[in-house]
């Protein structure tokens, strides 16, 4: 069976959002930076304003955008900031709320974190468990492993660790602990995950180094305001890549994207299906690597995700599996049970999602199996609050003849606010 074509095609040339997690890192170590800091291409998306507030609770002077999106963050030092009057409360943006366990961790005050009912929902003892190595203290106010939880700022000593999740958000956590602590660490990391914070506290004058898979932050170590250029948020341009290789006749370029290698696994992915995509006018921005994305319609055959590049690709799994409905072939994705952790459980809802629209998929407790190609049906997709898969439904919505209609689309804002009108406004 072939997929119906619809007629539509992605043409012409985009600038997405700035990169939302850069943008929270630039935020946080701008605020405990000596001197200002620049940023241009704040993006205006819901988490990113979420860790732009509470650093505003903590006392750190910042901006709103001006017309060229320039924000000035109004640096402390490591020992300025504020105690909150008030909870300090991180929506529904995870990233806000680890990375400021590590920055409080060292504080000479005690604040407590909470969020929405999704947040509250989601673990925090993979960051939680290795500050309290380090010495921290943090106890959880109702149930154990969740928000609402309060930080108790101490003195951290020098530490050595090797996170048993691979994850960017317990590594920025702990580099931030030590930075506020002064402490310095030494950190192993298995499994290479996104450098962003490590490549901003090099920029920033830090003295951070990195060998062979071991991160040292110095004792000591402070950092100087910088100027940061924001580039592209490859998660966002994911969708509009995955909607020009998908509709005969695209022809898209998305403009000054960030192609950090901890960052790639889903455009790897992609070209391992066959797509025609090429970085092109290659760069590196405040020493993040940043590139044009070139991308045109490809017949795609199926794959297997799985093992170290998962956290490659992690946020991009449910586009994926969208994909791979659409590839000749069976798709395998496995060793991500992170997925349920998510903003939902994004095994679970990325199946509804399919089902809604007619296509099968095999459910495993780490992941799913998808055959190709199927027809994309209208219907109604559940998002459950959950921009990924409310992204997913508008990239879906292009492929079927039929209308698509997805609940609770404002979600969507989280990330990406106006996607839909961006994409369509795309559509040739």
């Amino acid at each position: 069976m072939h997929p119906q074509k619809t007629g539509r095609s992605l043409r012409g040339a985009i600038s997405v959002p700035g990169d939302k997690s850069i943008a929270h890192r630039a935020l946080m170590l701008g605020g405990i930076a000596e001197g200002d800091s620049v940023i241009h291409g704040m993006p205006l998306s819901g988490d990113v304003l979420t860790t732009r507030d509470c650093m505003r609770t903590l006392g750190v002077q910042i901006s709103d955008p001006d017309a060229d999106g320039r924000v000035v963050v109004e640096g402390r030092g490591t020992e300025g900031l504020k105690t909150p009057l008030a909870p300090l409360d991180c929506r529904n943006s995870g990233t806000t709320a680890r990375l400021l366990c590590g920055l409080l961790s060292a504080q000479r005050f005690s604040a407590t974190l909470d969020g929405d009912k999704s947040l509250r929902r989601r673990p925090m003892a993979r960051v939680v468990d290795p500050l309290r190595d380090m010495g921290a203290r943090i106890d959880y106010l109702a149930d154990t492993n969740r928000l609402p939880l309060r930080v108790e700022g101490g003195l951290l000593p020098f530490t050595l660790h090797k996170p048993e999740v691979a994850s960017a958000q317990v590594k920025s956590a702990l580099l931030l602990a030590s930075l506020a602590a002064g402490s310095g660490c030494r950190l192993l990391e298995p499994v290479q995950t996104r450098n962003h914070t490590e490549l901003m506290l090099a920029h920033m004058g830090s003295g951070l180094t990195l060998v062979d898979g071991i991160v040292e932050l110095p004792p000591g170590a402070r950092i100087s305001g910088r100027e940061f250029e924001l580039p592209g948020d490859i998660s966002s341009a994911s969708f509009l890549i995955a909607a020009a290789v998908l509709l005969p006749g695209s022809d898209l370029k998305c403009l000054n994207i960030g192609v950090n290698q901890g960052r790639l696994g889903f455009i790897d992915t992609l070209q391992e299906m066959g797509a025609d995509i090429t970085l092109e006018n290659q760069r590196f921005v405040g020493g993040e690597p940043v590139a044009d994305i070139h991308v045109r319609h490809s017949a795609l055959k199926g794959t297997t995700v799985r093992g170290s590049r998962i956290p490659r690709i992690i946020d991009e799994l449910p586009l994926l599996a969208l994909v791979a409905s659409q590839a000749a072939g069976s798709t395998l994705i496995r060793d991500a049970a992170e997925l349920r952790l998510k903003e939902s459980d994004r095994i679970e809802s990325t199946a509804a999602m399919l089902a809604a629209l007619g296509i099968s998929c095999e459910t495993h407790a780490d992941g799913f199996r998808i055959s190709g190609p199927q027809r994309v049906k209208g219907g109604r997709v559940d998002s459950r609050g959950d921009h990924r898969i409310a992204m997913s439904a508008v990239v879906a919505s292009l492929l079927s003849a039929d209308p698509v209609e997805t609940s609770d689309e404002e979600c969507i804002a989280v990330s990406y606010p106006g996607f839909r009108e961006e994409i369509m406004r795309l559509v040739d």
